[in-house]
């Protein structure tokens, strides 16, 4: 979106392990500018390997925010991200024509750009509730109760996405109406203008990327980190793809190869849909990575960078 500005927040995304991070921080030195990350599992600081935040060479490189920010005791949502995010952007505006946000969170990225509704936060007995709900009988308990309180939402969320669930029972259940009917769906005025590439790869280059990330995590503890945060696996933080199947390690219910195999096929089903919530998303261009020159000229021809 181009709006009468001299501020441009340039948004790199796309799946996991396609190379959003080294182009994001080459594109950025080149602005001469900084980096606003939007990938929510990035945000806490115990879960380092897992998420495969920024090397510390990466981020003594380029400045970034909003990496190991948090810890996995801390609540945080999408609402909070969109006020924290747009203060930092405004701040840094003042200094820099340019930003780069990069990551793989859409539902952060359009929090950015387009803002969401103004929610009330859950009573934090509401969210014990749900947390209890969800560890003792699953996600279908949640799907359930979300079909009873709110049928219209239930028709169209992702009733795979347990934290969707669960945000949208905090809203019925806090405020005794539907969350559906209390989405404007209206999107703010921002003060910059906003630039979006895509970048993608072929599938197999893809997957094959990922199976080295995961094997490298591995070979960096990812094992022993998840050990060291095992007392901690019932923050919504940790279940995550990654930890989860560690867990499950720990647990006895897998070996430790089956438990990798299945951290592989988790990220790529997890890449799939990301793939399918961008390619919904209007104004995106997208590129493959190394087609580096014709981003800059996109860019450039579109910004005014």
């Amino acid at each position: 979106m181009m709006i009468n500005s001299d501020k441009t927040l340039i948004v790199i995304t796309g799946p996991t392990a396609v190379g959003k991070t080294s182009f994001s921080i080459d594109l950025a030195k080149s602005l001469q500018t900084e980096i606003i990350s939007a990938d929510s599992r990035q945000f806490y600081r115990e879960m380092k390997i897992g998420t495969a935040p920024p090397s510390i060479s990466e981020l003594r490189t380029v400045n970034h925010h909003f990496i190991g920010h948090l810890s996995i005791h801390d609540y945080y949502n999408v609402s909070k991200y969109e006020i924290d995010a747009i203060s930092k952007i405004n701040e840094l505006f003042i200094t820099y024509d340019n930003l780069v946000m990069v990551g793989g969170s859409g539902l952060y990225i359009n929090a950015v750009i387009n803002g969401i509704d103004d929610l009330p936060d859950p009573d934090e007995s509401v969210r014990s509730y749900l947390k209890s709900l969800f560890a003792n009988e699953g996600i279908s308990s949640l799907r359930h109760l979300l079909k009873e309180l709110d049928p219209e939402y239930y028709s169209e969320v992702d009733l795979k996405n347990h934290a969707r669930l669960m945000r949208a029972l905090e809203v019925c259940l806090t405020t005794g109406k539907k969350f559906s009917s209390l989405r404007k769906n209206e999107n703010k005025k921002r003060n910059f203008n906003t630039i979006l590439i895509g970048l993608d790869r072929e599938r197999n280059d893809l997957f094959e990327r990922i199976n080295q990330r995961v094997d490298m995590m591995i070979e960096n503890g990812l094992v022993e980190e998840v050990q060291q945060l095992i007392l901690f696996r019932d923050l919504n933080a940790l279940n995550t793809v990654g930890y989860k199947e560690i867990f499950e390690y720990f647990d006895g219910q897998v070996s430790l190869e089956k438990a990798i195999e299945n951290i592989k096929t988790n990220t790529r089903r997890y890449a799939k849909r990301q793939l399918t919530w961008f390619k919904k998303m209007q104004g995106i261009q997208w590129f493959q990575p190394e087609e580096k020159k014709e981003i800059y000229n996109y860019i450039y021809r579109k910004g005014k960078v």
